[in-house]
């Protein structure tokens, strides 16, 4: 807890947490996670994009890797413990190990990933998609809000694009990936549970949507003759509210930004853009709804006389986590005591990138009211040791398994 207090000191703004990728605090984070890492004794570095690598090494120089990781960045006005609960929790399960001096049949790597949440480049998974070795080296030229490009920021920290392919974990190297993470959601909290399996990660695509009518005077063009952007897409905001809660539990769906171009108050809105984010663990409901709703804006869009520009911006596949591991993970929890716990993550986690080479699992921590992104966002200190034992158990069975065959 000590630590996780120090890394949310740390911060773009002294007046909340904001460590997005690439910035001094972020560096300063990045720096102070690769310190504690040195200091357990692992072999640290940091990599291009930025993540920090800390391995502890097998005998067998030809094991495979289990990774351990979460990531350190966070959105603009945080809470303290998306992500880096996933890091220091990884950290401290693998002090114990080498305190106990344990025979690994494999490696492990712990990995604070550089950028999760996308805040910077509105991009998502930059660092774990390296890792992967599915990074999309075109995104190198995308720019932030000042106009400095992902590549020019990178090469400020000591990065280089012709560079990252190397520090990409081969598939065939990996033995598994293991995340810990907030649940943020308000299950747990609910049942006052510690813990819970993650089952599946929901897929989701983000659209940017952009209404077109015809701007003019609020005073004199007639309410039947207006083309108003705002309103068609304002109508289409609430549509979208009304098409996901009649499909509860299986689709979530969320209108989240809204620009009004040239906005006055005594003008008609001429243009107005809006984003739409998806979600579902069903893939084929998934784009279901997706086409479902670019019809439902078209309507409007006809019915109100405006035009559309629908722009899909991202799109994740759901993700099923490794039945293997997880059988492992119900094991550990009732080793505890616990009632076990199943659960779909409706957020997406660096374990969505992972995932094309590697089995994945992950272990939901309780946390308050299932408050996140937010400064409000909290875990208790007996939840933590909860899921620590939990995860020590976890990997404790993971060596007995692989040291018996």
């Amino acid at each position: 807890m000590q630590r996780i207090d120090e890394l949310a000191s740390i911060s773009e703004d002294p007046a909340v947490i904001t460590r997005t990728y690439g910035t001094g605090a972020f560096v300063e984070g990045r720096t102070l996670v690769a310190r504690w890492m040195e200091q357990a004794g692992l072999q640290t570095r940091i990599d291009n994009i930025g993540n920090v690598r800390g391995q502890l090494l097998s005998n067998n120089a030809n094991a495979k890797t289990l990774v351990i990781a979460s990531h350190i960045d966070t959105v603009i006005n945080a809470g303290k413990f998306d992500g880096p609960l996933g890091v220091i929790m990884g950290l401290d399960i693998i002090e114990h190990l080498v305190q106990q001096k344990a025979f690994l049949p494999f490696h492990i790597e712990l990995i604070a990933f550089s950028d999760e949440e996308g805040c910077r480049f509105h991009t998502t998974y930059l660092g774990s998609k390296v890792v992967a070795g599915t990074f999309d080296v075109n995104l190198l030229t995308k720019k932030d809000n000042t106009g400095t490009s992902l590549h020019d920021v990178m090469h400020a920290m000591g990065g280089r694009g012709d560079e990252l392919q190397h520090d990409a974990l081969p598939a065939n190297n990996w033995l598994g990936y293991f995340e810990i993470h907030i649940e943020q959601g308000p299950v747990l909290y609910e049942k006052n549970i510690p813990a819970a399996i993650v089952t599946a990660i929901a897929g989701q695509r983000r659209i940017t949507i952009t209404f077109k009518g015809v701007a003019g005077h609020a005073g004199t063009v007639p309410m039947h003759m207006r083309t108003d952007a705002l309103c068609g897409a304002s109508e289409f905001i609430l549509a979208v509210e009304q098409f996901a809660k009649n499909r509860p539990h299986k689709v979530v769906a969320t209108v989240g930004k809204l620009e009004i171009t040239h906005a006055a108050s005594n003008v008609i809105p001429g243009e107005v853009t809006c984003t739409l984010d998806v979600r579902s663990a069903d893939n084929a409901l998934l784009s279901s709804c997706y086409k479902n709703l670019q019809q439902l804006a078209e309507a409007i869009c006809r019915q109100r006389n405006i035009t559309m520009h629908w722009d899909l911006v991202q799109e994740t596949k759901p993700v099923i986590c490794d039945a293997g591991m997880n059988q492992l993970l119900a094991k550990a929890i009732m080793q505890t005591g616990f009632e076990v716990v199943e659960l779909v993550s409706g957020a997406g986690h660096d374990a969505v990138a992972v995932s094309p080479v590697s089995p994945v699992a992950m272990l939901f921590v309780r946390c308050f009211k299932g408050i996140s992104h937010n400064p409000l966002e909290n875990v208790e200190l007996k939840d933590i040791a909860a899921a620590v034992e939990v995860s020590t158990n976890f990997i404790d069975q993971l060596i007995q398994k692989y040291n018996q065959g």
